[in-house]
């Protein structure tokens, strides 16, 4: 899987659980904790995701990971591409099973 397929699940996981620890993440995304933080790492650089911490309760501090404005932008332009190139080769498939 590529880089940019893994930044887009990361980005679709962080839009429907914000809250979710990093180890919850990688356990839904089948990614090791290194490289959950790679992502996150990654993601925050580019300016993609913003993180803060809060306390559930006073002894923990948790994170929470929020997508900035140009992380929805990029999630939405990921995802588009990612559902033409998924349409081309189902096209591609369909034509060979004709032939």
């Amino acid at each position: 899987m590529s880089d940019k397929q893994d930044y887009l699940n990361v980005l679709r996981k962080i839009k429907n659980r914000p809250e979710s620890s990093q180890r919850e993440l990688a356990e839904e995304l089948g990614f090791s904790l290194g490289k959950l933080n790679y992502c996150i790492k990654a993601l925050k650089t580019k300016g993609l995701i913003k993180i803060s911490n809060f306390t559930k309760n006073p002894q923990k501090i948790n994170y929470i990971y929020v997508l900035t404005p140009k992380g929805i932008s990029t999630k939405t332009k990921m995802t588009i591409n990612f559902m033409k190139k998924k349409m081309q080769e189902y096209d591609e498939l369909k034509k060979e099973l004709k032939d």
